[in-house]
């Protein structure tokens, strides 16, 4: 009996090169082995000019905008030994993730040279473990704002030389003036540079568009201070009224239980403070809040954008009718409409098994609707009431705010469901163990 050879592994379809401001100079062996070797270099103008005329591979730029040209760019040149430039370690808020997406992990070979960021750590000595990392490379400057906490260190990968200065702006809107900026600028390179300041007197022009910004958070004394859990200071919110107040928001968060990835519906969003709470508690949270009245959608975006969460996406509109085109949620709030027909169940349907669901209510009418949700689906219910110390002529009393009714329930997985259903089977007499 002949045996087959074994299958040899198929080689990858792509190489991609980290290479940093050092250029040809600082690539390992490796890595200029491959990109000599290549019959196509794919990069930005800058990472292919600093390529030597040794490289003899088809330099194709990338176009611009660059993600959805991915896949046609690679089709295009298949079959051809391709090598992809990217600035530092390509896993790292770099092409690597968009070329892992199209291709698949298999079809690539990663060759990464040190980031920006560790860069910048090894320059200012700072633990890069203990330091937060903000990409504002095609993302607003809002982003920044929910990493901004006294006495933390923050790095910023920029988008191009005016970073530096709206980030200081940002910094000064946001009651951190007083913090330390330190703008590196071509790390690694023969023109490496710093230039540095505080955000209330940022004295310097546009530099070098390849820069990281270093902050050193310095709060003023008299700006609000912000956490980083569930249950913000109301003042935070620009509001008409319409606020989920601090402790009922803080408790309503604690049943959402956010984790990093998921989605949350936020139905009557108010001022939007359960969704921007919901996305601050990981920067990969996402979050759709849908509010019927055009001004208070508005709101919705302002507050998200002032609190460093301005991907929050606001739908204008009257639940039930506009939630069908939405993306399956992990989990609902319903803070306004109960009373909408249909809306309920609707967003029960929406749910995957293990969704989670919360609603407040105010009203004798829709307690009354979350009674029968509890009677049909179980779930918690519970009451909420928070009175506050206030002046009575001399003394002391307490104001008791409205209370608040509060139905939380998680959908039971399709396999719970079946086995509840499910015929108890019959016994063995014969099975004794």
């Amino acid at each position: 009996m002949t045996l087959a050879p074994p299958e040899q592994p198929v080689p990858p379809a792509v190489t991609v090169v980290g290479i940093g401001a050092d250029g040809w100079a600082g690539l390992p062996d490796a890595a200029r082995t491959e990109l000599a070797g290549a019959e196509v270099l794919i990069g930005a103008e800058r990472q292919l000019g600093l390529l030597p005329t040794s490289c003899r591979g088809q330099r194709v730029p990338w176009p611009s905008p660059l993600r959805p040209a991915v896949p046609g760019l690679l089709a295009a040149h298949a079959g051809s030994r391709i090598a992809v430039l990217a600035s530092g370690d390509p896993m790292f808020y770099g092409i690597g993730r968009a070329l892992t997406e199209v291709l698949g992990a298999d079809a690539l070979r990663i060759l990464p040279h040190p980031s920006s960021v560790s860069y910048a750590c090894a320059r200012i000595g700072w633990p890069l473990e203990d330091t937060e990392v903000v990409t504002l490379v095609g993302r607003p400057a809002a982003r920044l704002a929910a990493a901004l906490h006294d006495g933390r260190r923050v790095l910023v990968l920029s988008a191009d030389a005016g970073t530096p200065a709206a980030v200081a702006g940002l910094l000064r809107e946001q009651g951190f003036g007083p913090s330390r900026l330190r703008v590196l600028e071509q790390l690694g390179g023969a023109d490496e540079a710093c230039v540095e300041g505080t955000a209330d007197h940022w004295p310097h022009p546009p530099g070098d568009p390849l820069n990281i910004v270093a902050i050193e958070c310095r709060r003023t004394p008299h700006a609000l201070r912000l956490g980083a859990v569930p249950g913000l200071p109301d003042e935070a919110y620009e509001h008409d009224g319409q606020l989920t107040k601090r402790h009922i928001r803080a408790a309503t968060l604690g049943v959402l239980a956010p984790a990093p990835g998921e989605l949350l519906w936020d139905i009557g969003g108010g001022s939007g403070s359960i969704a921007i709470e919901w996305m601050r508690s990981h920067p990969s949270c996402r979050a759709i809040t849908v509010e019927r009245d055009p001004a208070r959608a508005e709101r919705i975006a302002r507050n998200a954008g002032r609190l460093g969460v301005p991907a929050l996406r606001v739908v204008t509109g009257r639940a039930p009718g506009n939630l069908a085109e939405l993306p399956t949620p992990d989990a609902v709030f319903i803070g306004g409409g109960l009373t909408a027909p249909g809306l309920l169940d609707t967003c029960w349907d929406a749910l995957p098994p293990g969704g989670r669901l919360v609603a407040n209510t105010v009203t004798l009418e829709s307690e009354a609707l979350l009674a029968e949700a509890h009677r049909r689906h179980g779930g918690d219910l519970v009451r909420l009431a928070v009175a506050h110390a206030v002046p009575v002529g001399g003394f002391t009393g307490w104001r008791q705010a409205m209370p608040v009714t509060q139905w939380s329930v998680r959908k039971p997985s399709i396999s719970t469901d079946a086995a509840r259903s499910a015929p108890e089977p019959a016994q063995n007499p014969g099975d004794n163990r």
